[in-house]
């Protein structure tokens, strides 16, 4: 049993930073993917960025590279996503995943994540 637990959403105005964390508590994999998917009111939880198991390799959605940054500690079991230049179209619920790979090309389609967050809200505002 993994449990994933977001942390350090809010409400920023345009142009703000926000750095989310997520954790892995549990008996969790030794090598698995981590990422991020937002989801709005309306739409289908969208790809945001993922991980591999080393941190060796990470991937963006076209939306947010060269302002989203992933990364990860495993010693910790954890995953960050520093958030910069935020937009208002950025407001989402963001989830954490994860899923058991050692992959330098994790999947990037929520169902091939077992293991989820309960979101975080981030809110920008213009």
């Amino acid at each position: 049993q993994v449990q994933l637990v977001e942390s350090g959403g809010g409400l920023v105005q345009a142009g703000d930073s926000l750095r989310l964390s997520c954790a892995a508590s549990g008996r969790t994999a030794s090598s698995y993917a981590m990422a991020w998917f937002r989801q709005t009111p309306g739409k289908e939880r969208e790809f945001v960025t993922v991980i591999s198991w080393s941190g060796g390799s990470s991937y963006y959605a076209d939306s947010v590279k060269g302002r989203f940054t992933i990364s990860r500690d495993s010693a910790k079991n954890t995953v960050y996503l520093q958030m910069n230049s935020l937009r208002p179209e950025d407001t989402a619920i963001y989830y954490c995943a994860a899923y058991s790979t050692k992959s330098l090309r994790p999947a990037q389609y929520p169902g091939a994540f077992g293991w989820w967050g309960q979101g975080t809200q981030v809110t920008v505002s213009s």
